[in-house]
């Protein structure tokens, strides 16, 4: 009887104690081939839905919508089936024609309209939506097949008259929105094909255009043929010298992306470059000639004519004026040339130690020129200023590179000194940069960010009450659910039942109807954060604001004309530019993260949406999610330095 006593004592003890011994066991990795199973599961499922997607799509009546749904859907598909990628391309295509001939029908009934100027007013943004998708198709193609991006450009060109044209209003560089495309689209090719970018350029220079996107073509190019980059590169820089800068605005334009980057670094050097950073395209000969024939056009520059003195050009009465011509006149020739040459001599400030170092005969004459025109030669340390921050420097270099900024630049160069410390856990000398150099509300948060450290430092150690009085000393909710994020963020693999409770505290501070748009983004930050931890929570703290969303959308749709104009037809509309359906693609993009590992749920909580083009558009941020798509558009929650990401 105690030998039974003692074994059954022994099986109940185990059976107890194997949960708490597997939780302290690591997580076991998933090998290669359970990696590549989950994936194409993912796939499956996203296809599966963007199928979904382009059904429900084809009951969408505004026009513009269903073509941006062909073009997401396009780009996603091409990978998987190229032959319907390209017959939605074409779709696409189809939808912009379309657009194009109503926008130049309600045109030519301008003048047969009493009132043509209104039918003008109401023709301008849907001319503007036109132009977008066109924009949006063109570049999304690109991204897939030169050929087919040119032939889609071709296609899609809008009839002269609705043609956005530049802005006549100044005398300053213009270029009508046909030529932006066009180097748009070769600034993409270049990517995908720098031989035939290059051979594009080439023609267009010989037609005397000067793309501003050379730079991006040249440097694409040199990974492929740096032979044939550098003629390029010496072609560019001798065509713009034998052009005339100050009436080629388009020329002046180039010039200054050309120089700006600086001089191109041996090849050793330049192999460390990111593959999508513009870098420098012009080794040092060629760029020091071109910034020879830049001073030379830049000195040209004369300060602007005193104030008070007679102007008829802007509606002003003078002697001999029109009073009928008083509205805006497009620029003369000497005032193109005018503004061209202080524009290249303000993009000499930041080239200055260039100057000083490969033309010292000329930096007198260009300071000189500065100095003429009122032009700050302090201004030149912003350049390096930025670059500080860009190029992640240490805590010391920030400090003695903000010793020496630009005003406006040394309290952002020691706030990021002081982050930095923060990052590399040195709250002390975090402290010290921002007792020292900082003031007010930059001081505040660089303060408020190391109390959040020092609290979470403790870790293991820390305690909801304690939390919560920290909590309690801050004033806004926005702080509070910063620091609370903060706390579950840093404990939530040495103490993941205090990050639950710390998050449930965030949970109820959000657990309200929202009345503004930053209610909705602080519960998007709650749910981000649980995603980590329990994701059943994070579609608890979505769901509430789904429904909420679509009470406000119905509101638009009854208010649509009189307060807002979101609905056209019965339907909203899918671009940007309102809070409402900002909001609604955040909601795509959180639903997009739990998909991975959640995607019945997110999929189900997508369906929530009672309009089709709220749920269309949350649906296809879920695939572009699901397949890792480059405009999928996820991004990183930070709350102050804290970065929550799903595992």
């Amino acid at each position: 009887m105690k030998k039974l006593f003692t074994l059954a004592l022994t099986t109940v003890l185990f059976c107890f104690s194997a949960p708490v011994f597997a939780q302290d066991q690591p997580a076991q990795q998933p090998s290669a081939e359970e990696l590549e199973k989950q994936k194409a599961e993912r796939e499956k499922n996203a296809y599966r839905l963007l199928d979904q997607v382009i059904d429900e799509a084809q009951s969408l009546r505004l026009t513009e919508n269903r073509v941006r749904v062909q073009i997401n859907a396009a780009d996603m598909l091409w990978d998987n089936n190229p032959g319907r990628a390209r017959s939605l391309f074409t779709m696409a295509a189809e939808g912009v024609i379309e657009l194009n001939r109503t926008q130049a029908s309600t045109l030519s009934r301008r003048s047969e309209d009493p009132n043509g100027f209104v039918v003008q007013a109401q023709a301008a943004p849907r001319n503007f939506r036109s132009f977008q998708l066109r924009q949006e198709l063109v570049l999304a193609a690109a991204r897939h097949d030169a050929t087919l991006a040119y032939q889609l450009l071709a296609t899609t060109k809008p009839p002269a008259t609705i043609q956005p044209t530049a802005d006549q209003r100044g005398p300053r560089a213009q270029i009508n929105s046909e030529e932006n495309l066009e180097q748009q689209l070769l600034a993409r090719i270049a990517a995908l094909d720098p031989k035939l970018a290059a051979q594009n350029a080439e023609q267009m220079i010989e037609k005397g255009q000067f793309p501003r996107t050379l730079p991006d073509v040249i440097n694409h190019l040199r990974r492929q043929d740096a032979e044939a980059a550098e003629k390029l590169a010496d072609k560019t820089v001798k065509r713009l010298q034998s052009a005339n800068l100050l009436t080629h605005s388009e020329a002046s334009l180039l010039v200054q992306a050309l120089l700006a980057p600086g001089i191109r670094q041996p090849v050793a050097e330049a192999a460390a470059e990111p593959a999508n950073r513009r870098g420098p395209a012009l080794e040092q000969s060629a760029y020091v000639d071109l910034l020879s024939s830049v001073i030379d056009a830049a000195l040209k520059a004369t300060p602007s004519a005193q104030r008070g003195q007679p102007n008829t050009r802007r509606g002003q009465v003078g002697p001999g004026a029109n009073r009928q011509n008083s509205g805006p006149q497009p620029p003369t020739d000497a005032q193109i040339e005018q503004s061209n040459a202080r524009r290249l001599l303000a993009g000499l400030q930041q080239a200055l130690p260039m100057i000083d170092q490969f033309l010292p005969a000329k930096a007198p004459l260009v300071r000189q020129k500065m100095t003429e025109m009122g032009m700050s030669i302090s201004n030149t340390g912003f350049p390096r200023a930025m670059a500080a921050i860009q190029e992640n420097p240490t805590v010391d270099a920030l400090v003695q590179e903000a010793a020496t900024a630009p005003q406006q630049m040394k309290s952002r160069l020691y706030q990021q000194a002081a982050y930095k410390a923060l990052e590399e856990g040195d709250t002390e000398k975090a402290r010290q940069i921002a007792n020292n150099h900082l003031q007010n509300n930059a001081r505040d948060a660089v303060m408020r960010r190391i109390d959040f450290r020092e609290l979470t430092k403790k870790a293991e150690g820390t305690r909801l009450e304690e939390v919560r009085q920290a909590v309690a000393q801050l004033q806004s909710d926005t702080q509070k659910i910063d620091l609370l994020l903060q706390v579950a963020n840093d404990t939530r693999k040495t103490d993941p039942k205090l990050a639950i409770q710390v998050l449930d505290e965030a949970r109820q501070i959000t657990n309200r109807r929202a009345t503004r748009y930053e209610h909705f983004e602080q519960q998007l930050k709650v749910a981000r954060a649980f995603a980590a931890v329990d994701a059943a929570r994070s579609f608890e703290v979505l769901d509430p604001g789904i429904s909420q969303l679509n009470e406000l959308l119905s509101a638009a749709a009854v208010l649509s004309g009189f307060e807002i104009n979101m609905f056209r037809d019965g339907e909203m509309s899918m671009q940007g530019g309102n809070g409402l359906t900002s909001t609604i693609n955040r909601y795509g993009q959180e639903l997009a993260v739990l998909a991975r590992t959640e995607f019945e749920r997110s999929e189900t909580l997508a369906g929530r949406f009672q309009f089709a083009e709220p749920r269309i558009m949350v649906r296809l941020s879920i695939v572009k999610g699901l397949l890792g798509a480059e405009s999928a558009g996820a991004p990183t929650f930070r709350a102050e330095n804290v970065v929550i990401r799903p595992e």
